[in-house]
């Protein structure tokens, strides 16, 4: 049975787990080597201080975690940014993605000073989460050419999205 909550300090193991094993994929903008123990550390302090992250568990086992900020200064009190989502290659296509993505919503609007926006990054080699975000509402707004280059020489543009709360 799938659990939706806020993470904390005990789940910082199952983060790094879980994104050692999405980071093998397209989506994760790490590789898996550059990913240790003071990755889910930073994480969950900065949530702690400026934002939230959301996991989703089968019993321990985190299957997707959302997680993004404020920017910092009090003229972006109104925007979550830096937000990652990552889901277990498992797991992909079964809808977890969407659903830690409305939990996020959803929290975003109980924060106070008000969310009024959310913004992420996607790059071209990632078209199925791409169409997600804009089911979602997201809505591109730029552009980066050349943003990404992966060690196997390609290259990809980033493209800005965002959405109003």
């Amino acid at each position: 049975m799938l659990v939706l909550r806020p993470t904390g300090a005990d789940d910082a193991a199952a983060m790094l787990a879980l994104y050692r094993r999405a980071a093998d994929g397209p989506g994760l903008a790490r590789y898996p080597d550059e990913l240790d123990e003071s990755f889910p550390q930073a994480v969950l302090a900065r949530a702690a201080t400026a934002g939230l992250s959301i996991g989703a568990f089968d019993g321990d086992r985190m299957l997707g975690e959302i997680h993004a900020w404020r920017p910092g200064p009090r003229k972006f009190a109104h925007v979550l940014g830096d937000l990652t989502v990552a889901v277990d290659p498992d797991c992909q296509g079964q809808g977890i993605g969407g659903k830690l993505f409305e939990a996020l919503f959803a929290a975003a609007r109980e924060m106070q000073p008000a969310i009024q926006r959310i913004e992420l990054f996607v790059h071209t080699g990632n078209p199925a989460a791409r169409r997600l975000y804009e089911r979602l509402g997201f809505v591109e707004e730029g552009r980066m050419p050349g943003r990404l280059r992966f060690d196997d020489g390609q290259v990809h543009d980033d493209f800005a999205m965002a959405k109003t709360l």
